[in-house]
This record gives structure tokens, sequence and C-alpha cells, in this order.
């Protein structure tokens, strides 16, 4: 008879600092785990179980969502909808990404910062996709056919790259690159030291055979997450803010629009669907920069109510309410928007979501190979605690 057996789990102290996560003292998985053991663990209440179902099962609520829309009579055909069904696309695959992130993390440090490369890179295309349906269903009437309006959708692209690359830095980032740098070239026994390394990624040494001549005269390199965990937070949390902000400018001129005028707004009057997903979206960037509740009692929400959880949670249910609100402005702003010409037509489209993915994935590609090149002995991928150290890492 077939049997399996469920993985073992490590307290903080047991795994590299890399995997540490802020509050968090125990529920672990091994650091080498197969895939296997990383599938199994889904069944199992480690610290990351609960991560992984609240991506898991809302990615089949915005499929049948998506199926549901779009399966109905005249839907696909007709060009009105097809921004909603663009929003729906990445809706389905952010939380889906997400879930194999926090599932396969914890084979290795380099597939762990891979997962998460993959997580970001989802993450911008949603911020992308909420652009589409705000450009065609949510504009103010003032903005239509400005240049705010015509470029909407090509600055949340650059937002995109914007947002992944700064992300990715900031997990796999270098804190002192001229550091590395004279590292690099004091190991090739020169003298004439440049101001920046070639490698605009230099992880690690790249001549460890010579770390005890290069040790002599500079310390190890640092990077972000490791180092300046605080710095490295900031960072990533401006790298999603910033898109939000941008996406969500026509909501909030709407808001301020119809702020203490009731119901004479018109057709600037935002649904209760909206605020909704804009009170979601500031608690879930509030769970993501703060790490409360565990942060105030490490090791009592190791497994249920820490914040990584919180947040998924809330993420969620902000993009279900805006699927609600971009719904309720198509439905209500039909007829008006029916008399203005489209930002952006459908080969607009196709050409903006092949060239963001493509870019995106080169961005993810830059840093994966980045990360491959980098010897074993890299402080980014091995290290285990530091000396009394009680407080794990920012994810």
């Amino acid at each position: 008879m077939l049997s399996l057996k469920l993985p073992q789990l490590l307290r903080v102290h047991q795994v590299p600092r890399v995997f540490w996560e802020d509050g968090i003292m125990s529920g672990y998985r091994r650091p080498t785990s197969s895939a296997l053991d990383c599938v199994l663990s889904s069944f199992q209440m480690t610290n990351e179980t609960v991560n992984i179902w609240t991506h898991f099962l809302p990615t089949w609520y915005f499929l049948w969502r998506l199926l549901a829309l779009a399966g109905g009579p005249g839907f696909r055909a007709e060009p009105y909808h097809w921004p909603l069904l663009v929003f729906l696309l990445p809706a389905c695959l952010y939380p889906f990404a997400s879930c194999c992130a926090h599932t396969f993390s914890s084979m290795s440090p380099r597939a762990r910062h891979i997962c998460y490369f993959l997580d970001y890179g989802a993450l911008s295309l949603y911020s992308l996709g909420c652009a589409f349906p705000y450009a065609a269903y949510s504009m103010p009437a003032s903005w239509l056919r400005g240049r705010l309006h015509q470029f909407f959708v090509p600055f949340a692209a650059l937002n995109s790259f914007l947002c992944t690359g700064l992300s990715c830095y900031s997990r796999c980032g270098p804190l002192h690159g001229k550091s590395c740098a004279l590292r690099v070239f004091l190991a090739a026994g020169r003298t004439d030291i440049p101001t920046w390394p070639k490698d605009p990624l230099p992880f690690c040494d790249p001549y460890p055979e010579h770390s005890d001549v290069t040790s002599l005269f500079l310390p190890p390199p640092s990077f972000l997450e490791l180092e300046s965990p605080g710095l490295s937070k900031v960072l990533r949390t401006a790298a999603f803010a910033y898109p939000f902000l941008f996406d969500n400018l026509p909501l909030f001129y709407r808001l301020g629009l119809c702020w203490g005028r009731g119901h004479s707004c018109g057709q600037e009057a935002l649904s209760t669907s909206h605020g909704y997903h804009l009170f979601c979206a500031l608690l879930t960037g509030f769970l993501f920069a703060s790490h409360l509740p565990e942060r105030l009692a490490p090791g009592r929400f190791d497994y249920i109510g820490h914040s990584h959880q919180l947040f998924h949670i809330c993420a969620v249910l902000g993009t279900h309410f805006q699927l609600e609100a971009v719904l309720a402005d198509m439905g209500s702003r039909r007829a008006w928007l029916a008399t203005q010409e489209a930002a952006l037509g459908l080969a607009g489209t196709v050409a903006t979501l092949v060239l963001v993915v493509a870019g995106n994935v080169l961005i993810i590609v830059a840093f994966t190979a980045s990360l491959l090149r980098a010897p074993s002995t890299c402080p980014l991928l091995q290290g285990g605690p530091l000396e009394g150290g009680t407080q794990a890492k920012q994810q």
C-alpha cells in the first residue's frame, strides 16, 4: 500500500535566514523540500498553508466569473466588453501565481527567489489589467479624449515594468554596488577601479578563489533583503503602491467631485463597490507594510491569523469588489460612453499586452539568470540565523 509521510516542520533557528518571516517562529518547511513535499505540505498545517489556500480557491472563483461572463450571449463579440475580459485574465493569474510561489518556495533559496519573481510579475500584469476597464468605463467626463485618457494605458504599461523591476530588485538587489565592484577589480589585480561594475546585478564575489585576498580590503557584499530589510520593504511596498495609486486616479478624482454632493453627481457617481474596493486596498497595504499582529506577539500567529494571510484575504476581497464596481460602471455609463471615442482599440490593446508580457518576462529572466550565475557561497543563497537574532526577515 502506498503511504505518504508528511514533511517535518522546523523552527525559525533551524532554517537559513533567507526563509525567515517577521514574527513567525515555527511551522517552517525544510529548505530543501522536493516538489512532492511542497505539494503535500499544502495539506499539512504549516505557516504557509493558509497562504496557499487563500489564493488557490479564489483563482477558481475568478476563473468561474471569467467563463460565466465570456459565455454570455454576444459578450465576446461586442468590443465594449473586451476591457473587462482583459481585466479578468490577470485577476485569475495573480492569485494562481501567488499560490504556486507559496507552495514551491521551500525547494531551495534560489527557487524561493524565482518563485517570488514570478509572483511579482503576475501582480504587475494585474496592475496593467486594471487600467483597461478604468480607461474604458471609469474615466471622469472632463478627462475623456484628453491627454491622460489617451496615454493612461501606455503609462500603466510602463508602471508594470517599474513594478516588476523594483520588486525583484528589492529581493535580490545589492545594497552596496560599489563595494561589489571593488571586489571584482581587486580580485583581478587592477587598480584603475571604475565607479560601477559591468554586471548590473553583482550578487556575490565573482572570484571566490580570490576571496581570501579581497576580504583583506573589503567586507563581504551585502544585499537589501538580508542587510537592510526595512529599505527592502519600503522599495517593495512602493513598487506596488505606485501602480495602484496611478490606476485609481480616475476614481479619486470622481470621489473628490462627488464628496458631499449626495446623488447629484450624475455620471461621476461612484458605486458602493468602489468604496469597498478602495477600503480593502488600503487595508491590504497596511497589513503588507505593518506585519501586524504577529509583530506584537511573535509565535502566536504562526499558523493562523498572521498578516500575510489577512493580506491575501483582503486582496481577494478587493479584487471581487473591483470587479463589481467595473460591472456597475459598465452598466450605468454605457449609454453615455457610447457617444464617446474609445481610447485604445483592439490592435492597441493586443500590442500593449504582448509588449508588456514580453518585457516583464525579460526582466524576470534577467534577475533569474543573475541569480543562477551566483555561486552557492553567495550570502543571498545560504547562511543561517544571525547570532542572537530573534527577528525574522520581512517578506
